[in-house]
Protein backbone atom coordinates (compact mmCIF):
# COMPACT_ATOMS: atom_id res chain seq x y z
CA UNK A 1 0.00 0.00 0.00
CA UNK A 2 2.79 2.68 1.06
CA UNK A 3 4.96 1.38 -1.77
CA UNK A 4 2.19 1.77 -4.57
CA UNK A 5 1.44 5.78 -2.61
CA UNK A 6 5.30 6.25 -3.01
CA UNK A 7 5.50 5.27 -6.56
CA UNK A 8 2.54 6.99 -7.52
CA UNK A 9 3.96 10.00 -6.03
CA UNK A 10 7.14 9.89 -7.24
CA UNK A 11 5.86 9.20 -11.05
CA UNK A 12 4.06 12.69 -10.37
CA UNK A 13 7.32 14.42 -9.19
CA UNK A 14 9.57 12.83 -12.43
CA UNK A 15 6.56 14.10 -14.75
CA UNK A 16 6.92 17.80 -12.67
CA UNK A 17 10.44 17.50 -13.14
CA UNK A 18 10.31 17.36 -16.84
CA UNK A 19 7.94 19.63 -17.24
CA UNK A 20 10.23 21.72 -15.32
CA UNK A 21 13.00 20.76 -18.15
CA UNK A 22 10.72 21.97 -21.20
CA UNK A 23 9.68 25.19 -19.40
CA UNK A 24 13.03 26.19 -18.61
CA UNK A 25 13.18 25.69 -22.69
CA UNK A 26 11.11 27.96 -23.83
CA UNK A 27 12.73 30.76 -21.99
CA UNK A 28 15.20 32.37 -24.43
CA UNK A 29 18.59 32.90 -23.78
CA UNK A 30 21.18 34.66 -25.77
CA UNK A 31 21.41 31.82 -28.37
CA UNK A 32 18.61 30.38 -31.05
CA UNK A 33 16.70 27.03 -30.06
CA UNK A 34 13.57 25.71 -31.63
CA UNK A 35 12.33 24.54 -27.94
CA UNK A 36 11.59 28.83 -28.09
CA UNK A 37 8.75 27.90 -30.37
CA UNK A 38 7.21 24.56 -29.17
CA UNK A 39 4.59 26.51 -27.66
CA UNK A 40 3.44 28.84 -30.43
CA UNK A 41 -0.27 27.52 -32.06
CA UNK A 42 -0.79 28.55 -35.46
CA UNK A 43 -4.15 29.08 -37.11
CA UNK A 44 -3.93 26.04 -39.79
CA UNK A 45 -7.18 26.09 -41.53
CA UNK A 46 -9.53 26.68 -38.76
CA UNK A 47 -7.11 24.73 -36.05
CA UNK A 48 -5.00 25.72 -33.44
CA UNK A 49 -1.49 23.83 -34.38
CA UNK A 50 1.63 23.49 -32.82
CA UNK A 51 4.22 25.11 -34.96
CA UNK A 52 6.74 22.33 -34.88
CA UNK A 53 4.29 20.28 -36.49
CA UNK A 54 4.25 22.36 -39.60
CA UNK A 55 7.50 23.57 -40.03
CA UNK A 56 10.77 22.19 -40.01
CA UNK A 57 13.38 24.16 -37.60
CA UNK A 58 17.18 24.74 -38.74
CA UNK A 59 19.72 27.19 -36.75
CA UNK A 60 22.81 27.61 -39.04
CA UNK A 61 24.49 30.08 -36.78
CA UNK A 62 23.91 31.18 -32.51
CA UNK A 63 21.12 33.61 -33.36
CA UNK A 64 19.19 32.67 -36.78
CA UNK A 65 16.60 30.31 -36.90
CA UNK A 66 15.05 29.15 -40.31
CA UNK A 67 11.44 28.09 -40.63
CA UNK A 68 10.71 25.96 -43.82
CA UNK A 69 6.81 25.12 -43.46
CA UNK A 70 6.35 22.01 -45.10
CA UNK A 71 3.13 23.72 -46.64
CA UNK A 72 3.83 26.64 -48.98
CA UNK A 73 0.50 27.73 -48.30
CA UNK A 74 0.64 27.99 -44.52
CA UNK A 75 3.43 30.69 -44.47
CA UNK A 76 1.77 33.60 -44.09
CA UNK A 77 -0.17 31.89 -40.76
CA UNK A 78 3.23 30.75 -39.26
CA UNK A 79 4.52 34.24 -39.55
CA UNK A 80 1.37 35.79 -38.17
CA UNK A 81 1.94 33.35 -35.59
CA UNK A 82 5.91 34.07 -34.85
CA UNK A 83 4.83 37.80 -34.77
CA UNK A 84 2.03 37.39 -32.81
CA UNK A 85 3.52 35.43 -30.01
CA UNK A 86 5.14 36.26 -27.13
CA UNK A 87 8.86 35.86 -27.69
CA UNK A 88 9.38 38.98 -29.08
CA UNK A 89 11.10 38.01 -32.71
CA UNK A 90 10.43 39.50 -36.15
CA UNK A 91 9.80 37.01 -38.97
CA UNK A 92 10.87 37.84 -42.85
CA UNK A 93 10.11 36.14 -44.75
CA UNK A 94 11.85 34.91 -48.50
CA UNK A 95 9.02 33.18 -49.83
CA UNK A 96 10.24 29.70 -49.34
CA UNK A 97 11.77 30.07 -45.22
CA UNK A 98 10.97 32.38 -42.61
CA UNK A 99 14.38 33.90 -41.30
CA UNK A 100 14.58 34.87 -37.50
CA UNK A 101 17.21 36.73 -35.99
CA UNK A 102 17.74 36.79 -32.50
CA UNK A 103 18.45 40.32 -31.15
CA UNK A 104 20.89 40.34 -28.30
CA UNK A 105 19.45 39.85 -24.71
CA UNK A 106 20.00 43.69 -22.83
CA UNK A 107 21.05 43.13 -19.12
CA UNK A 108 17.10 44.24 -18.37
CA UNK A 109 15.85 41.85 -20.47
CA UNK A 110 18.49 39.47 -19.16
CA UNK A 111 16.99 40.14 -15.42
CA UNK A 112 13.39 39.90 -16.44
CA UNK A 113 14.11 36.05 -17.90
CA UNK A 114 15.99 35.75 -14.44
CA UNK A 115 12.82 36.67 -12.75
CA UNK A 116 10.71 34.29 -15.25
CA UNK A 117 12.78 31.22 -14.36
CA UNK A 118 12.29 31.76 -10.80
CA UNK A 119 8.91 32.14 -10.82
CA UNK A 120 8.05 28.86 -13.24
CA UNK A 121 11.02 26.76 -10.66
CA UNK A 122 8.72 28.22 -7.87
CA UNK A 123 5.39 27.13 -9.81
CA UNK A 124 6.97 23.47 -10.22
CA UNK A 125 8.21 23.03 -6.74
CA UNK A 126 4.77 23.93 -5.78
CA UNK A 127 3.44 20.93 -8.05
CA UNK A 128 5.91 18.80 -6.34
CA UNK A 129 4.91 19.68 -2.59
CA UNK A 130 1.15 19.03 -3.69
CA UNK A 131 2.49 15.48 -5.10
CA UNK A 132 3.81 15.00 -1.52
CA UNK A 133 0.47 16.33 0.44
CA UNK A 134 -1.87 14.08 -1.86
CA UNK A 135 0.26 11.01 -0.84
CA UNK A 136 0.96 11.92 2.77
CA UNK A 137 -2.99 11.76 3.48
CA UNK A 138 -3.19 8.53 1.46
CA UNK A 139 -0.48 7.51 4.34
CA UNK A 140 -2.14 9.40 7.40
CA UNK A 141 -5.46 7.83 6.13
CA UNK A 142 -4.00 4.03 6.15
CA UNK A 143 -2.69 4.60 8.95
CA UNK A 144 -6.08 5.60 10.51
CA UNK A 145 -7.83 3.06 9.03
CA UNK A 146 -5.45 1.06 11.05
CA UNK A 147 -4.02 -1.30 6.66
CA UNK A 148 -1.03 0.15 7.81
CA UNK A 149 1.04 0.02 11.30
CA UNK A 150 2.18 4.05 12.90
CA UNK A 151 5.90 2.57 11.94
CA UNK A 152 5.28 2.24 8.64
CA UNK A 153 3.25 5.07 8.13
CA UNK A 154 6.77 6.95 9.37
CA UNK A 155 8.73 5.45 7.75
CA UNK A 156 6.56 6.00 4.62
CA UNK A 157 6.44 9.26 5.34
CA UNK A 158 10.06 9.71 5.69
CA UNK A 159 10.66 8.30 2.61
CA UNK A 160 8.35 10.80 1.09
CA UNK A 161 10.22 13.65 2.53
CA UNK A 162 13.69 12.81 1.29
CA UNK A 163 11.75 12.27 -2.62
CA UNK A 164 10.23 15.63 -1.92
CA UNK A 165 13.49 16.94 -1.35
CA UNK A 166 15.42 15.45 -3.92
CA UNK A 167 13.23 16.50 -6.70
CA UNK A 168 12.99 19.97 -5.18
CA UNK A 169 16.60 20.37 -4.71
CA UNK A 170 16.51 19.09 -8.74
CA UNK A 171 14.39 21.71 -9.42
CA UNK A 172 16.36 24.81 -7.65
CA UNK A 173 19.97 22.84 -9.62
CA UNK A 174 17.71 23.35 -13.12
CA UNK A 175 16.67 26.94 -12.27
CA UNK A 176 20.61 27.90 -11.47
CA UNK A 177 21.82 26.50 -14.03
CA UNK A 178 19.08 28.31 -16.38
CA UNK A 179 19.45 31.82 -15.02
CA UNK A 180 23.63 31.01 -15.42
CA UNK A 181 23.01 30.38 -19.08
CA UNK A 182 20.76 33.71 -19.58
CA UNK A 183 23.40 35.77 -17.56
CA UNK A 184 26.26 34.64 -19.62
CA UNK A 185 27.35 37.43 -22.21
Amino acid sequence: MTDETLLEADEQMQRTLEATSEDFATVRTGRANPALYSKVLVDYYGAPTPLQQLASFNTPDARTILITPYDAGAMRDIEKALSDSEIGANPSNDGKQIRITMPELTEERRKEYVKLVKSKAEDHKVSVRNARRKAKDTIDKAVKDGDIGEDDGERALKELDGLTKQYTERIDDMAKRKEAELLEV
